[in-house]
């Protein structure tokens, strides 16, 4: 993977997880309901109704896991009126329970 293009230091895997997606300001179950197009240990990129904006410090809660924060790093449009959003995982990986199957792909 050429890291200088993607910005990535890992592999993401094309995994769907369903999640809670609510700013850290608010209580987590005030967020919107959603799910990830792709997940590693470090980031996520997550399907939203709403834009953000880069920068914003989120809580992603996955259904069977506890919450994480991190951080938007982008908000791209899609052609179906809903968003695309990176977020990065700085301060400590996500115990994603699907990566439990397949982490030897990220490697």
């Amino acid at each position: 993977m050429d890291h200088a293009t993607t910005g990535r230091i890992e592999r993401r895997l094309p995994i769907i997880v369903v999640v809670r997606l609510a700013p850290v300001a608010s209580a987590p179950a005030d967020g919107e309901r959603t799910f990830t197009d792709n997940i590693s240990p470090h980031g996520a990129r997550i399907f939203s109704k709403h834009a953000w904006q880069p920068g914003d410090v989120v809580c992603v809660t996955p259904l069977h896991a506890p919450a994480a924060f991190g951080k938007v790093v982008y908000c791209h449009k899609l052609s179906d009126d809903r968003f695309g959003v990176g977020v990065k995982f700085p301060d400590r990986p996500v115990p994603w329970p699907t990566l439990e199957k397949y982490g030897d792909l990220l490697g």
